[in-house]
């Protein structure tokens, strides 16, 4: 049996994180073409995007997510909660003015990025919460 987990002395590469994360972001693809394809059809082209461009804000969130744990935890410090207060409301502040401003922009279509995001956190919610359900079943 091999151990897939990353050696703490190594940094980490987003290649690696997209790897260890390729559910979901498989996922967010098929979410993002799915709502392309649905909603070019009932509502039009722009909204169309609009939507599968939330699912990938939300899904570059998650990863952005992902390599700074993975980033911390290679380099052998303890996570603070200063440290994991300011990296959370970074990234949340960054995430809401760039969707908040691309809903603006491209009123009233860009409404549908919102609701593609809040899909996104949806998904990865379930997404987590099913394997740790599973664990503590079985513990």
């Amino acid at each position: 049996m091999t151990d897939t987990a990353t050696p703490l002395s190594t940094r980490p590469s987003l290649w690696r994180v997209l790897r260890d994360q390729r559910k979901i972001v498989n996922v967010a693809i098929c979410f993002a073409i799915a709502c392309v394809w649905i909603l070019s059809q009932v509502d039009g082209w722009q909204t169309a995007w609009c939507a599968a461009g939330g699912i990938f804000l939300g899904l570059a969130n998650h990863v952005a997510t992902e390599y700074w744990l993975a980033g911390l935890l290679a380099s052998g410090q303890q996570p603070t909660r200063n440290k994991l207060a300011m990296s959370t409301m970074t990234r949340l502040v960054v995430l809401s003015v760039v969707a908040v401003g691309a809903a603006v922009l491209f009123w009233p279509s860009g409404v549908a990025l919102l609701l593609g995001l809040a899909i996104f956190r949806l998904v990865a919610l379930v997404m987590t919460a099913l394997p740790l359900l599973k664990e503590l079943k079985n513990a």
